[in-house]
């Protein structure tokens, strides 16, 4: 009978620990890509996670040529696994877009998204 308990708790115990790691925001796509060249002097940034996240919890900011931190403001969600916002006055250069998100567990992931603007 012990035995038998523990061939069905072990499964479930995989199950249901692999569901909590799969809530973790990891970015599955972003417009601009790593690395990717754009034009122009305003660049819309989009950035989609393999789970819903916490927009209105959630921070996106982009390094600037001077080195420093900028906030940027995070549009209103078209999508629950989907943040956006915009980037005015970015001369040509190399940049970083710096993301901080609330996943659904509760769990805060952070990450960047380099690019160059020509």
């Amino acid at each position: 009978m012990r035995l038998a308990r523990l061939a069905f708790l072990f499964p479930l115990m995989f199950v249901l620990g692999s569901l909590s790691l799969q809530a973790h925001a990891i970015l599955v796509g972003s417009v601009p890509a790593s690395n990717q060249v754009v034009s122009g002097d305003s660049v819309s940034a989009k950035l989609t996670f393999n789970v819903r996240i916490d927009a209105k919890r959630s921070r996106l900011s982009w390094i600037g040529l001077d080195g420093h931190e900028h906030q940027l403001q995070i549009e209103d969600q078209t999508s629950p696994d989907t943040i956006t916002a915009k980037l005015s006055r970015v001369p040509p250069g190399y940049y970083v877009i710096r993301w901080q998100v609330l996943a659904e567990d509760g769990h805060i992931t952070r990450g960047e998204v380099p690019f160059h603007a020509q």
